[in-house]
């Protein structure tokens, strides 16, 4: 069975700790990084030798935010390919709008309890990881 490589980009720990909860119970061999925000996520993609399959993280953080991350990774020919998913408490439909105009591959809103974050988590995991573009 291949690896299915995530890099999480999430400053939360608490969040993080959701996310890995929810992967651990799926079906599937899920591997995952985590960074705590763009800047840390762009060093992982940049020094590590690892092929992800899936990115997504956070749009409000510090330092480097998902946006400008966003913007970083599609810019860069060998990472934007990558799909690339949003997770916010973001209201900003201008700001959604950008996100999908830069080629984000899906948004989801993050919920306040776990039930419906691991639905969530778990819905956008079983996509990517059957999706046959990826596994070519």
């Amino acid at each position: 069975m291949n690896t299915f490589s995530i890099l999480l980009v999430e400053d939360d720990s608490i969040e993080r700790l959701k996310f890995q909860k929810v992967v651990k119970n799926l079906k599937g061999n899920f591997a995952i990084s985590e960074a705590v925000n763009g800047k840390c996520a762009l060093e992982l993609l940049d020094t590590q030798k690892t092929d992800y399959h899936l990115i997504i993280s956070d749009f409000n953080m510090p330092i480097m935010n998902g946006f400008e991350f966003l913007i970083e990774v599609k810019s860069r020919n060998e990472f934007k390919n990558i799909p690339f998913v949003i997770m916010s408490n973001t209201n900003d439909l201008d700001e959604l709008k950008k996100c999908f105009e830069l080629g984000i591959s899906g948004y989801f809103k993050k919920p306040y309890n776990f039930n419906d974050f691991s639905k969530k988590v778990k819905t956008v995991l079983e996509y990517w990881n059957n999706n046959d573009i990826i596994k070519a």
